[in-house]
């Protein structure tokens, strides 16, 4: 008795699914996020609206930014506001002592509070963890404005009044318990084993710092780097009260005392123009460097919170 051979059948198209089929699949995964796409896509639009009206209002003629309903497409384009701005205001010299301390804080920041982190999850020693709920848990619920006096009063007596140490100083002393939390709790991930291999290999705590934990923490250091940026850049309560000469002041205090003269002693005809063109440029810098570091800034939040 001879077994025949069954016969396969074949693979046919029939197990492809059809163009309509994968099409109808997709709306019935896509239909259900139509409101949640369409409800951000309206307070997008909401939320963009003085942004266009600022860069808009920065290529128009002086006679026409106030005016009323708002015209968001300017006619004509003067472009020119924007190189007279920068010659009229003092954008130099404000722009330099902004950098000045924004490197300082973004300095200071990255180094203090990461090793203060590291110090609070790596190293065990007696009341570390009363000590960080205290000095570090604690301080967070409390506003800046409850120690402005305090410390307005510390800065005086110290001489540092009209110059860069009362808004640098601080941020080389670890002053943000957000970030010491942030990189506390990125470090606490990492695991122990890596410590120990290390300080078999003869590393001390400050190498296993140096050489391991900091290298592997680029995710919070693009967070702290952005925050600290743009806190620092975009500041103008800290500024306002230490910095009293104008060659000293910061972009957002030079564009405040601008607007000032302009509006009292009527510097020119262009003065509000000028005015929103530098608060453009004053817009760029944070939004570059979201769009950089963006992908940090998700992972660090990401990992941390984790």
């Amino acid at each position: 008795m001879t077994l025949k051979p069954t016969a396969h059948k074949p693979v046919t198209q029939d197990l492809v699914p059809s163009p309509r089929l994968t099409l109808w699949v997709r709306l019935r995964r896509f239909w259900p996020r139509v409101p949640i796409y369409g409800a951000l896509i309206v307070l997008g639009t909401i939320f963009a609206i003085p942004l266009v009206w600022l860069v808009s209002s920065s290529l128009k003629l002086e006679s026409k930014v106030f005016t009323y309903p708002p015209e968001f497409i300017p006619n004509p384009v003067v472009f020119s506001n924007y190189s007279e701005a920068v010659t009229r205001f003092p954008f130099w010299q404000a722009t330099k002592n902004t950098m000045v301390i924004v490197l300082a804080c973004l300095v200071g920041n990255l180094f203090t509070v990461s090793f203060t982190a590291y110090v609070f999850a790596r190293i065990r020693f007696p009341g570390r963890e009363p000590m960080f709920v205290f000095m570090v848990l604690a301080t967070l619920m409390v506003p800046y404005h409850v120690y402005l006096i305090p410390q307005y009063i510390l800065f005086r007596n110290l001489g540092w009044l009209n110059s860069n140490l009362p808004l640098t100083v601080p941020a080389l002393m670890a002053q943000s318990p957000y970030f010491i939390f942030m990189f506390r709790q990125f470090f606490r991930s990492v695991p122990r084993e890596y410590d120990e291999a290390a300080r078999i290999d003869g590393c001390g705590w400050f190498g296993i710092y140096w050489r391991i934990m900091l290298p592997q923490s680029l995710p919070a250091l693009g967070v702290v780097a952005i925050f600290t940026f743009i806190g620092t850049w975009n500041d103008f309560l800290a500024p306002l009260i230490y910095l009293n000469e104008q060659r000293k002041q910061t972009l957002t205090i030079a564009i405040r005392t601008y607007e000032m003269l302009a509006s009292e002693v009527h510097l020119g005809q262009s003065s509000w123009t000028f005015i929103l063109a530098v608060s453009v440029i004053l817009t760029i810098p944070p939004i570059v460097l979201y769009f950089v570091a963006q992908r940090y800034f998700v992972q660090g939040i990401v990992v941390s919170g984790v």
